[in-house]
């Protein structure tokens, strides 16, 4: 016979089951704040070094009337941190994404066990949205420093 104190929705009929389960779900969604966070430094630093790379370019590369081969080196530099901003934004647009899979498969076996009372699939956060929106910024700046480079 089922206590009338206990409600009848309790994973296994036990409040300790329950409150377990509550804190596992509470972990994933930390966890899955944490991984947006650092998408989010991921982020900043591209930001950082794809502005630089091509500010570089533009402002130390129109320096070719004082010291030619300054110049030159100011447009490698350049052209190089813009590369690596979008590398490391790439790398971790990609690590993010892996990540989410694999926290998503981690809860679904809870939820198949009957651990967890919903099954939760991770979707595209606005940072994911973000960092693919910087993405496309980016390689537009490489494609006009690319496109100016062949005239």
């Amino acid at each position: 016979m089922s206590d009338p104190n206990q409600p009848d929705d309790l994973i296994g009929g036990d409040a300790n089951l329950e409150l377990a389960s509550n804190r596992t779900s509470l972990s994933f969604e930390g966890t899955q704040m944490s991984a947006d966070n650092t998408l989010m430094a991921t982020v900043r630093t591209s930001l950082s070094l794809i502005s630089f790379g091509f500010t570089i370019y533009q402002v130390l590369g129109k320096a070719s009337a004082i010291v030619p081969q300054a110049s030159q080196l100011a447009k490698n530099l350049g052209l190089g941190l813009l590369i690596l901003g979008l590398v490391n934004l790439v790398m971790g647009l990609i690590t993010h994404r892996l990540f989410a899979k694999g926290l998503t498969r981690r809860r679904a076996g809870l939820y198949r066990r009957g651990l967890l009372h919903h099954e939760v699939r991770y979707h595209a956060t606005p940072t994911y949205l973000m960092a693919f929106a910087l993405l496309a910024m980016g390689l537009g700046a490489l494609g006009a420093i690319v496109f100016r480079l062949m005239d």
